[in-house]
């Protein structure tokens, strides 16, 4: 075990002493998340599915920060030996990232595959709430400061065409956020974030070779970046929102104001 727990957060470190679990971190947003939570302090244990990339993302972390492990966001199997590994590694668990999330199909739903349908469902919301169930078991809430933070979509606000089924599990997200803070609190507090359109491999998709076209439909005249996404994921994790739960906080530069869609 490390001395991960022996320490206080502090001002400049507001993780420092703290353990936390980002899924889904491997690229993207989830690996932007764990950088972000590492430069405040905290020692962060990260999943993926592949091993590969999980392993070049280690290796882009400080030596001795971070621990990885590979496997589905949606088997509990690996769930149990990532809450067993954390144990081991660290003896503790403050804050989890629910950062893992598919979306292997576009198109309208009329069409759309249902046994996709059943797999989007089980890992961005059952997923959501097994590993929050999991965390739990783990500890989560023993200590002071507890924090679960998942990752929602601007498109379970409004209907986004092509990836509509995507928007209807991440509006389960948003109601599972609002519905867990009732229950947790005051142990754990558990918020949301909501992102529009960021430039990452995931949403490609949704903007490659248009991306000024699609540049434009926002006020802040920008897509997304995936640190955008990681400092409000940090400031909702950390002892400073400690009066705040049950919120999605959207981040889409204006978009949704402006009456436009991802």
């Amino acid at each position: 075990m490390t001395d991960a727990a022996t320490s206080t957060p502090g001002a400049g470190e507001p993780f420092r002493g703290r353990v936390a679990l980002v899924t889904g971190a491997s690229r993207g947003i989830g690996l932007a998340i764990a950088e972000r939570l590492i430069a405040g302090g905290a020692s962060v244990c990260l999943t993926a599915r592949r091993a590969a990339p999980l392993a070049e993302a280690i290796a882009q972390l400080p030596e001795g920060r971070a621990i990885g492990l590979a496997g589905g966001a949606d088997d509990p199997a690996h769930r149990s030996e990532v809450f067993a590994a954390i144990e081991r590694t660290y003896g503790r668990i403050d804050v989890l990232v629910n950062n893992a999330g598919i979306n292997p199909v576009f198109g309208p739903l009329a069409d759309l595959d249902l046994e996709a349908a059943r797999k989007i469902l089980e890992v961005n919301v059952v997923g959501t709430l097994a590993w929050t169930q999991a965390a739990l078991a783990a500890g989560l809430g023993d200590h002071d400061h507890a924090a679960v933070v998942d990752v929602s979509s601007v498109t379970g606000d409004v209907p986004s065409p092509g990836i509509a089924w995507y928007g209807v599990s991440k509006a389960a997200v948003s109601h599972l956020t609002r519905s867990l803070a009732v229950e947790l609190a005051p142990r754990v507090r558990v918020n949301a974030v909501a992102p529009a359109v960021v430039k990452t491999r995931f949403a490609r998709a949704l903007y490659e070779e248009r991306e000024d076209e699609v540049s434009a439909t926002y006020p802040m005249g920008r897509l997304g970046q995936p640190a955008d996404v990681a400092e409000a994921v940090a400031f909702l994790a950390s002892p400073a929102a400690s009066w705040i739960t049950g919120q999605v906080l959207t981040l889409d530069g204006g978009l949704l104001q402006a009456g436009g869609t991802a």
